[in-house]
């Protein structure tokens, strides 16, 4: 029997050709990079060599849609695969600098496929299990012939087989690898045989010789799913918790101040409208709203035009109790405590309000603050979206809410001290439960839900940090086109003391940092709260710049 060919002279040979889903070529990345905006990621690859051939070389990095998953998969697959030659391709990129760029630069057969993909042209998700595994049978075939028996059905039992023979040693990069957990949310079976799948690859003493590396990503979690142990070996990194992976999950600051700066647009125009998610002290933007504002020259929401608010209806329509509160609270600019443990990243396990919030914050429609354990409407991007959903889904309490708060805008426009004092009053009686009716953060809730109706001319109210006993501060800013229709607000909420005789102290203090560069026109509003009378009192002065 001739003696097998060793991987390298295999490659030599030109055994290799450049298939989909084995040994992919660059074309993806190439794409990415020749496009007028290319943001620089490639520090990514830093992380995953550090953990190539280690303990953690097992990864799962999800981030919601549009936020540059498949340019990070495409990215991985150029930088390692033996399918192609990608050193011109990342030189003047971060990585060219790493002492070990070359040591990693296409040296490993890589297996790539998207699931979403894959599902399409398979004909369906009762297929697709059998179509990726076909394709990656048959690009293993063509690599190394000669190394399968005829009659190989198992990808992990070829895999195997390769790596006994050759030593070759296979990174596996996954893109849309929850497509199934998502969109077949209720196909049991479907779910079992696509889990089963990823278990016989990734998991066992066998995956342990051939598994380089496993790089998947998606917008859902992957612990926690259908089994009681589904791949309980991958590092996740996630909206909740993006450690390392954090300055690649979206655009940093950094990157979205140097765009706008080539692009000549206001940068904190753009910060009000897309910055908002907090990753590990990282503030991450989305790509694709921002690559579009930059192009377009235009402040809007981008998001529904790639994935419809429509897709959230039902599960902020779920009849938790406090749900609704808690989005409406939101949409105000109000964080809300959340318990983010307990959600099992199936689309289909709903036990309370908390579920919900915890997979809105997966889908990027929510905020999560670690420290705090909040969550909160990230930016007037998704303000905008979770105003609609809540429009065409016509709540009630939405739409009353809304009622009542246009009544106060407008009286604190018109400057009808009395008839703010009295909407206030009304707010803080009908939506504070009388058990926190004298708490401080029930005062922070008067003022974010009573000017709820504000969001469609301001943007999100700016909390200045209490300096006082009940001292509740919020600025308002218009947004660019109402400037030259609607003031800026500076709203005080305080107890026990006199609005007419405590004027004086706002017009003295050192204005909050948000309008102390402003130039339009400025509303002074002071409320006070009585605690035994629980009368409130307003006094709106407009504020003349020196």
């Amino acid at each position: 029997m001739e003696k097998m060919r060793t991987t390298e002279n295999m490659r030599r040979e030109g055994a290799y050709r450049v298939l989909d889903y084995v040994n992919p070529d660059n074309s993806g990345f190439r794409t990415a990079v020749n496009s007028e905006i290319y943001v620089d990621k490639s520090g990514l690859l830093n992380c995953t060599n550090r953990v190539l051939g280690t303990m953690q070389r097992f990864i799962c990095n999800s981030r919601p849609r549009r936020f540059g998953k498949s340019v990070a998969a495409d990215m991985l697959a150029a930088y390692y695969s033996k399918g192609c030659d990608s050193e011109e391709l990342f030189s003047g990129l971060e990585i060219s600098q790493s002492p070990d760029f070359k040591k990693h630069l296409n040296r490993y057969a890589v297996i790539q496929f998207d699931v979403q993909w894959s599902m399409g042209v398979a004909g369906g998700p009762d297929k697709v299990i059998a179509y990726i595994e076909n394709e990656i049978l048959d690009g293993l075939n063509e690599c190394y012939p000669d190394v399968l028996p005829e009659g190989t059905v198992s990808v992990p039992e070829a895999l195997a087989r390769i790596h006994r023979a050759l030593g070759e040693e296979f990174i596996v990069i996954i893109d849309e690898w929850d497509v199934l957990i998502r969109d077949e949310a209720h196909n049991q079976s479907v779910q079992d045989e696509y889990i089963e799948f990823l278990r016989s690859l990734f998991k066992g003493t066998e995956a342990t010789k051939y598994m380089k590396m496993a790089y998947l990503t998606g917008i859902l979690p992957i612990k926690k799913v259908r089994t009681q142990s589904a791949l309980n070996n991958f590092e996740e990194y996630t909206m909740l918790d993006a450690g390392m992976m954090a300055p690649y999950i979206g655009f940093t600051e950094v990157e979205v101040r140097s765009l706008c700066e080539k692009y000549g647009r206001d940068f904190e125009q753009v910060k009000r409208w897309y910055d908002g998610y907090l990753l590990d002290e990282v503030h991450v933007y989305n790509p694709k709203a921002v690559v579009s504002t930059m192009l377009r020259g235009k402040l809007q929401s981008y998001w529904s035009q790639t994935g419809t608010y429509v897709s959230i209806m039902p599960l902020i329509n779920m009849n938790f109790d406090g749900l609704k509160d808690a989005i409406i609270s939101m949409i105000a600019g109000k964080p809300v405590p959340v318990n983010v443990k307990l959600f099992r990243n199936d689309m289909v396990t709903f036990h309370d309000k908390d579920d919900v919030l915890t997979c809105l914050i997966h889908l990027g429609y929510l905020g999560y603050d670690q420290e705090e354990h909040t969550a909160f409407l990230p930016n007037e991007e998704i303000r905008e979206e979770m105003m609609m959903a809540g429009e065409v889904s016509k709540w009630t309490e939405l739409q009353e809410f809304q009622q009542e708060s246009m009544k106060l805008l407008e009286a604190t426009l018109d400057m009808e001290a009395d008839v703010v004092a009295a909407e206030i009053e009304k707010i803080h009686m009908e939506y504070v439960p009388v058990i926190q009716y004298n708490d401080e953060n029930s005062l922070s809730s008067v003022l974010t839900i009573g000017y709820l109706s504000s969001m469609q001319y301001y943007f999100k109210p700016i909390r200045e940090f209490p300096t006082g006993r009940g001292f509740a501060d919020f600025v308002f800013i218009p947004k660019p086109r109402y400037m030259h229709v609607y003031p800026a607000l500076l709203v005080e909420l305080k107890w026990n003391q006199s609005a007419w005789t405590a004027m004086q102290q706002i017009r003295e203090k050192k204005y909050p940092e948000a309008i102390q560069s402003y130039s339009g026109e400025l509303l002074l509003v002071r409320i006070n709260y009585d605690r035994k009378t629980k009368e409130h009192q307003c006094l709106i002065e407009k504020y003349e710049k020196s």
